[in-house]
């Protein structure tokens, strides 16, 4: 995943309501599918920095022995510096970014979370050349 590119808002913003009904002219669906999408990037966070932060994990450690290791500090601050998952999504979500479909029936419950994905940014002529 690029978090690291993400532009996503870092502090508290408002939120122009009617960009975020346009594409589903229903506001609470907008931020139902932009939820599931920020549990997504939270999962994938998650996870990221834990496989990063393994590699610094010692098995003999007790409770009195604790170490400082800079580069694991390092790894914890830049994942504390990027924005948040709902941030993440948001940005997605005004980009055109999420593909989302709806099912057959109008229960919202019958739309899974693993149905919400993003699409991959098509590549544009002057990127193939490159």
């Amino acid at each position: 995943m690029k978090f690291k590119n993400s532009k996503g808002e870092k502090t508290t913003i408002t939120y122009d309501r009617s960009k975020l009904e346009e594409p589903t002219n229903n506001i609470y669906e907008s931020i139902r599918v932009i939820a599931s999408r920020a549990k997504q990037i939270e999962v994938n966070l998650k996870a990221e920095l834990n496989e990063k932060l393994q590699e610094f994990a010692t098995e003999n450690e007790g409770l009195e022995e604790v170490f400082e290791n800079r580069e694991q500090i390092d790894v914890s601050k830049y994942y504390e510096s990027l924005p948040k998952p709902h941030a993440m999504a948001i940005e997605e979500w005004e980009n055109d970014q999420i593909y989302y479909r709806k099912t057959d029936g109008e229960n919202p419950e019958e739309i899974k979370s693993e149905e919400i994905k993003v699409e991959k940014p098509k590549e544009s002529e002057e990127d193939k050349g490159e």
